[in-house]
């Protein structure tokens, strides 16, 4: 049942208080790797402000609950075992990243686009909020147009342009109305605004900004999906307040299920050493990676490929956390 507007804006209080950002950990190096050069601090704090002032290492350039995450380059000497985007021959570079360490919330995402399309606004589990419960029944055109809205409110340049246009008003598009966004969509990532991570980007992150052989787990933190993800067996049919299950090395919390996350990528079925970073060119589907609250085990390891769905698709299964190329 859908909440009114002040009721909401109850609940967002409480997603502001209760809502944190923490540190970040390490991943190892070897000839694949090679690190970019940092370019800030860790934020620790709590709510979603656009200027850091928790405890710990903080920096001005880094919103709060959100973790600098040094980028690097993998140039496919050695591929990682399992996965289909670190392959033999294929280059990527990771830019510094300023990842969101948790999926955008039902609170978070009423507050940038004045609604809540979520399907899962009753009955949260017992001592959880469905303020900070993750936005679900997102399509990606809604994901991309929250990215440009919560850039114009921060002072951050947006990232997504429609036939050249960042301005979301001309865009033409009613968010939740099933309907698309016409016209070329192109996306600038040396924006310092918020936006989607591309899938290499994602699994980047979802594997703690390891690209070695060298301790890798299958899910998002460790092997043991029961104390890091919320998957068909522990959901009880449900979403989940974000935050509750254990992190990864970089304090980036539910990579490994509770909704699945949009990428930036056109989907294909093959990548090869030649497909850019940025995924192919063209295509019908976007991606989506991490599982969900509905899906079994496997599906949330960090290396499974979802084949995602067609931009207007939405599903109580799927929602979406932003990352910033730039901190400043």
């Amino acid at each position: 049942m859908k909440k009114f507007w002040l009721s909401f804006l109850a609940l967002a209080t409480i997603s502001l208080l209760a809502t944190g950002c923490g540190g970040g950990g390490g991943g190892s190096d070897d000839d694949d790797v090679t690190p970019v050069a940092e370019s800030g601090s860790t934020g620790t704090g709590s709510g979603s402000s656009e200027s850091g002032s928790g405890s710990g290492n903080t920096s001005p350039s880094v919103p709060e609950s959100f973790v600098l995450v040094p980028g690097a380059t993998f140039d496919g000497t050695t591929a990682i075992t399992g996965s289909s985007v670190f392959i033999s021959g294929r280059t990527i570079t990771i830019p510094n990243l300023l990842a969101c360490d948790h999926e955008v919330t039902q609170a978070e995402y009423q507050s940038v686009m004045l609604s809540n399309p979520s399907n899962f606004q009753d009955n949260p589990a017992t001592g959880e909020t469905q303020a900070n419960r993750p936005v679900e029944y997102v399509s990606w055109y809604d994901a991309i147009m929250y990215c440009n809205k919560k850039s114009a409110q921060a002072g951050r340049t947006p990232c997504y342009k429609v036939n050249g246009n960042a301005d979301t008003d001309q865009w033409g598009y009613t968010p939740h109305a099933g309907n698309s966004i016409s016209g070329t969509i192109t996306c600038d990532f040396n924006a310092n605004g918020y936006r989607l991570p591309t899938e290499a980007e994602w699994e980047y992150l979802a594997r703690g900004g390891n690209l070695t052989n060298t301790n890798q787990t299958t899910y998002s933190g460790t092997g043991d999906i029961e104390n890091l993800a919320w998957y068909t067996t522990n959901s009880g049919d449900k979403t989940h307040e974000v935050k509750k299950k254990n992190p990864n090395g970089k304090t980036l919390y539910d990579m490994s299920g509770n909704v699945w996350e949009w990428c930036w990528d056109w989907f294909s079925d093959t990548i090869t050493a030649s497909t850019p970073p940025t995924g192919a060119a063209s295509g019908s589907i976007r991606g989506a990676r991490g599982g969900s609250w509905r899906n079994n085990a496997s599906l949330c390891a960090v290396s499974y490929r979802f084949n995602g769905a067609e931009p207007d698709y939405r599903n109580g299964g799927f929602g979406f956390r932003v990352v910033c190329s730039r901190s400043e």
